[in-house]
């Protein structure tokens, strides 16, 4: 396992991107089961209304995406949009520092956030750029490492998160405590991303018009396999805004036991991401992300009707397995489609995570429409593995790659 490393401690670009991926990561790991319990009770926004601000935020972050992928593709101008990137998320999480409230919040969840969150995917694209000067059987190994490193913090932050909010801590101080991982952020992207021009690799402007750049994301087969990726992943993102909501609902259960949860499935989903790449498994891609899937499904499945019972705890090992497969693979597969171009390959990312979180907000609303919580999972793992079972049919193991 220690060879996934290897490129990491040699390369100072792989390495910034680490460390900024660590760091959002963790911004993540403070934010993830509680968004949902802020929106919902703090700022009294309801089920609806958090369901609503939910594909809103997810459309926004899209949108910034693609625009942003595609003009850092277009100017080969990475290193000054990322810092505008990096500034705009210390400026959200300052706001809601110093004057938290429901239009405030939603200004930085719905707009400020999906802003600078698109820094992720921008880090993505560089260590993309930057994996293409090591030989080609080590890429999908540093692509695997890199999300794996995303994971990580959800192992360290959450456990600290849970024995906080044991001691009494108010949800609120995740924004200052993030106030302060946003400014590591920004930087080291100032002292460490690479100079435009002055990169190890060649990194030259796409030439293409906005219109045609567009018009490849449009492409109907990749399109399609898009919209079906969303599904793939999915379940995660459902799962993520519920868990803290059936928590606390459960007698017994609360806030500190959904950061623990979410904690023990990411510490457990870092050994599994790093474990994919050596396996070198002889199915296609696809066939992977249905198997990750279905195992995520019974996680899900699972969930609502063991919450109670200290049994829950043991349905970590399949939501992390499943979501090794279902977290990591489409990475790879998204990247190929776009082999040339990384920054808009980031924005397919954005894509397939746009499927995922409208598809989660549909599944959420109907779910706790019809019944509650409970049913929400269910419904979700029903599409989740619905829909990857249709992009193995669509695809059958030859993903249709549109530049390279």
């Amino acid at each position: 396992m220690m060879r996934a490393f290897q490129p990491y401690l040699t390369d100072p670009v792989l390495r910034l991107a680490a460390f900024l991926t660590f760091l959002v990561g963790a911004v993540g790991a403070s934010f993830a089961p509680h968004v949902s319990v802020l929106a919902v009770h703090t700022f009294a926004l309801g089920d609806a209304g958090f369901a609503v601000m939910l594909a809103l935020s997810t459309v926004a972050s899209v949108a910034f995406a693609i625009a942003i992928g595609i003009r850092t593709d277009q100017t080969a101008n990475r290193r000054g949009i990322a810092l505008i990137c990096g500034l705009v998320w210390v400026l959200a999480q300052l706001m809601m520092s110093v004057a938290p409230g429901s239009l405030t919040f939603l200004l930085a969840h719905v707009l400020l956030f999906p802003l600078g969150g698109s820094l992720m995917g921008q880090t993505f694209a560089l260590a993309r750029l930057a994996a293409s000067v090591h030989p080609a059987e080590e890429r999908d190994a540093i692509m695997a490492t890199l999300r794996a490193g995303f994971a990580l913090p959800f192992v360290v932050i959450l456990p600290i998160w849970a024995v906080a909010f044991q001691a009494g801590a108010d949800v609120l101080t995740i924004y200052p405590v993030s106030l302060g991982l946003c400014l590591g952020i920004y930087l080291l992207t100032l002292a460490f991303w690479p100079r435009d021009g002055k990169t190890a690799w060649e990194d030259k402007p796409s030439g293409l018009s906005l219109r045609a750049a567009l018009a490849e994301l449009a492409h109907g087969p990749v399109a399609l396999r898009v919209l079906a990726l969303g599904s793939v992943s999915m379940g995660s993102t459902l799962y993520i805004a519920v868990i803290g909501l059936l928590m606390g609902q459960t007698p017994g259960r609360d806030e500190a036991d959904a950061a623990l949860y979410i904690g023990i499935v990411a510490g457990l989903e870092v050994p599994f991401m790093l474990a994919l790449p050596m396996l070198r498994l002889k199915v296609a891609r696809t066939v992977q992300m249905l198997a990750g899937a279905a195992i995520y499904a019974i996680h899900m499945l699972l969930l609502p009707l063991m919450i109670d019972s200290p049994a829950m705890w043991l349905l970590t090992l399949p939501a992390a397995l499943g979501g090794a497969f279902t977290l990591t693979l489409p990475i790879g597969y998204l990247q190929d489609l776009l082999s040339g171009r990384p920054g808009t390959a980031a924005a397919l990312m954005s894509l397939q995570w746009l499927a995922a979180s409208v598809m989660a907000a549909a599944v959420f609303a109907v779910g706790t429409g019809l019944s509650g919580y409970g049913l929400a999972l269910v419904l979700g793992a029903v599409v989740s593995v619905g829909g990857t079972y249709g992009l193995h049919l669509a695809d059958r193991g030859r993903p249709v790659v549109i530049s390279s």
